[in-house]
């Protein structure tokens, strides 16, 4: 008899302390996951002021909680992004991809991250898959040939959007930018008519055709802007855009030249596909739609100028 009670306590007292342990690990848990949300909550504000460094802080301390929260990851990712470690953002979202890796926000965001270190096959690969989850993605697959140089291949991929009744607004931009590239004017020894004080230009010009470097580059297009020397803004842009297709400042600089021109059409093509290649740059964005209120003014289309002269202006209150 007294066996029997001696079993009977025994048994009650495992149960009791099965029901504390539980208990007590279902309190930790659930305190776990204030406190990852408190953090993930954190993360997201600071990212939002631009703090990068400390939401990175705490979604480490996230992590600390769950490693395996695909949304800590990205947000890892979209961070490391922002500071310009593309090293750090690719290896976040590639273990984000391992567990999702159809995942249509993940793989824009890779994208976004290989064009930036200009891994641009790689990139090609990843957007040819998110077409293939969604076709109206194939405009950003034609912007991605053209950076990449491969013309031929963008033509034809319009081809098919087309014959597959997908053409946007944007895919119509790119081909009218294609076109215009194969009408280039083979204006190899146009001479620009210079004032005595403005030789240094030619010099700066016969240095740049030894060495194509951007940064030269750069100055002649700033020198013919100020000097107003349009026709040769408008033609040394476009052949840097040759060269360097993924540089924004010369999307920039050939549309302001195409509308001192009076040629607006061609001004909206360049700008419209120029400005995507715009990243976490303000002043420069705002440059962008600056340009294509005038481009839309020139045109006589008062709507879009002033929708776009509004976006300039609320980008420059942001950052004056």
């Amino acid at each position: 008899m007294k066996s029997n009670k001696t079993s009977i306590l025994v048994i009650v007292g495992m149960m009791l302390i099965s029901t504390f342990s539980s208990a007590q690990l279902i309190n930790i848990e659930e305190e776990n996951e204030l406190k990852f949300q408190e953090y993930f909550f954190e993360a997201l504000k600071q990212k939002a002021i631009k703090n990068f460094s400390k939401a990175i802080e705490s979604l480490e301390k996230c992590y600390e909680i769950d490693s395996t929260n695909i949304g800590v990851s990205f947000e890892f990712s979209k961070n490391y992004f922002l500071t310009k470690s593309y090293f750090e953002a690719e290896l976040f979202v590639n273990k984000a991809l391992e567990k999702e890796p159809n995942n249509s926000y993940l793989l824009t965001h890779k994208v976004e991250i290989l064009k930036e270190q200009q891994k641009l096959e790689e990139a090609i690969d990843i957007q040819k898959k998110l077409i293939e989850i969604n076709p109206k993605n194939s405009d950003k697959l034609v912007l991605l040939y053209i950076q990449n140089k491969d013309f031929k291949k963008a033509e034809h991929l319009i081809v098919e959007i087309e014959e597959n009744a997908l053409a946007s607004k944007r895919i119509k931009s790119l081909k009218s930018y294609l076109e215009n590239r194969n009408k280039i004017e083979k204006k190899t020894n146009l001479k620009v008519v210079l004032a005595t004080d403005n030789e240094d230009i030619e010099i700066l010009k016969e240095k740049y055709k030894k060495n194509k470097d951007y940064k030269l580059l750069q100055t002649i297009l700033t020198i013919e802007e100020k000097k107003q020397l349009f026709e040769a803004l408008e033609l040394d842009s476009k052949n840097g855009l040759e060269l360097f297709p993924a540089q924004p400042y010369l999307y920039k600089m050939n549309g302001l030249a195409l509308n001192k021109l009076g040629k607006y059409n061609e001004a909206i093509d360049v700008l419209t596909l120029g400005i995507d290649f715009v990243i976490d740059n303000p002043a420069m964005e705002a440059d962008f739609y600056e340009q294509l209120s005038i481009s839309y003014e020139g045109i006589m289309k008062q709507k879009e100028a002033l929708k776009f002269k509004q976006k300039a202006q609320e980008l420059r209150n942001k950052f004056e």
